[in-house]
């Protein structure tokens, strides 16, 4: 019988898992609210339906017979997706583990007790309550998040000298973001960014790659690059790993893909926290594979379905490093030199506006303009040759 696999969102970000799972000979609903989601023509089926409505989403499962659901790189129905596995006995997390792997509070109380590594942290409702012990209990500077959201959107670095006014309204930025209306605040930790690419089969947590990270400085850290394999020491990497670990057991997972961010400060892991899904921008549906030759997504889709996942190389490794196009804000006026992303070492590039178009000031990752993957011999030369498209592909843009 040919398994049934609905995928909850159908963006850009979906689309590889969509298309794989097609490859692999499985039958795919994809299920969007949007229906020009670019990941729908793609799919056997295409429902438009709120895909974070729980009992809409139950109604489409039961009339699919589904044998598994998935929800790559987003976060927005997790909760449905947990509903619906513990509805229908499907492989996966529970909706209280989607819960834990969604709200930042509820995950910091879980690694505490798990003995994962994480900064200190506290969650509220509202600035004053925030504010005093922002005064009181923290010492250095902090970093205020939404407690329920992703892609870098609401986050700021705070001094130790932030006015009270400037406060309020980070605080109030942060919560407008957060999806239960609630704000971290937290320990801010100097160092460098990590994402740790993970499945979870069977109870086992399987550490399939390190990816070093490039963001913006204070206050968004917008990510704008990654790369594997990391260009850090081993015995940093193994403790990134250890890290990862003690958080994916602490919340509990199984089943699953996982997406743990991390960095290190003096030489010690902090985790910051951990997604029960695959990576997005491009981490867990590309540049896995390509530097481990280990087809996550094929993993991910075989964990949701009740099927032992293959963790073993299947392809030629690289090393492999992906930049974003930043232009300066401003109105675009011309794109030129793309010629050069014609090289055998860009596995990919795309840029997303086009002449006309306003571009922003880069506050999330829904503000940057483009991306190019490149392969190359050592991370190392991936990131020049990444950095070195991304310099001279021009982007220009006036300011009107």
């Amino acid at each position: 019988m040919q398994k049934r696999l609905l995928v909850l969102a159908a963006g850009i970000l979906q689309m590889p898992v969509i298309k794989k799972a097609r490859e692999m000979g499985i039958y795919v609903i994809a299920a969007d609210g949007d229906p020009n989601a670019v990941g729908l023509q793609y799919a056997d089926k295409a429902v438009v339906v709120n895909i974070t409505s729980e009992e809409d989403m139950l109604n489409v499962a039961r009339e699919e017979y589904i044998d598994g659901v998935i929800h790559p790189c987003s976060e927005v129905s997790m909760n449905v997706m947990g509903r619906l596995n513990e509805e229908l006995n499907l492989s996966g997390i529970t909706k209280e583990q989607a819960i834990r792997t969604t709200n930042k509070h509820l995950m910091r109380e879980a690694f505490e007790k798990g003995n994962a590594p994480s900064p200190k942290s506290m969650c509220f409702e509202n600035e004053e309550a925030a504010w005093d012990t922002f005064c009181t209990d923290f010492e250095g500077a902090c970093i205020l998040k939404p407690s329920r959201n992703s892609g870098s959107r609401g986050i700021a670095k705070i001094s130790t000298d932030i006015k009270r006014d400037e406060f309020a309204e980070l605080f109030e930025i942060a919560k407008g973001e957060s999806r239960d209306h609630t704000v971290m605040l937290e320990q801010f930790i100097e160092g460098p960014e990590f994402s740790v690419e993970i499945i979870v089969w069977d109870g086992k947590v399987n550490v399939l790659a390190v990816t070093d990270k490039k963001t913006t400085e204070a206050p968004h850290f917008v990510e704008l690059g990654h790369n594997q394999p990391s260009c850090f020491s081993e015995t940093d990497v193994a403790k990134l790993k250890a890290a990862a670990v003690a958080g994916v057991k602490a919340l509990g997972v199984n089943n699953c893909a996982c997406h743990a961010e991390a960095k290190l400060q003096n030489g010690k892991a902090y985790l910051m926290e951990v997604g029960a899904r695959l990576g997005g921008d491009f981490i867990s549906t590309e540049l896995t594979h390509l530097s481990t030759g280990v087809d996550m997504v094929a993993a991910a889709i075989n964990c949701a379905l009740g099927v032992k996942p293959c963790l073993a190389p299947t392809e030629e490794k690289h090393s492999v490093c992906i930049r974003y196009f930043c232009p300066k804000p401003g109105k675009l006026v011309n794109i030129s030199n793309t010629e050069l992303l014609d090289d055998s070492r860009v596995y990919m590039w795309e840029i997303y506006p086009k002449k006309g178009d306003v571009i922003p000031e880069v506050t999330s990752s829904l503000c940057r303009s483009g991306h190019v993957i490149v392969t190359e011999e050592t991370p190392q030369k991936a990131i020049a040759l990444a950095e070195h498209l991304i310099e001279e592909v021009r982007m220009e843009t006036i300011c009107e």
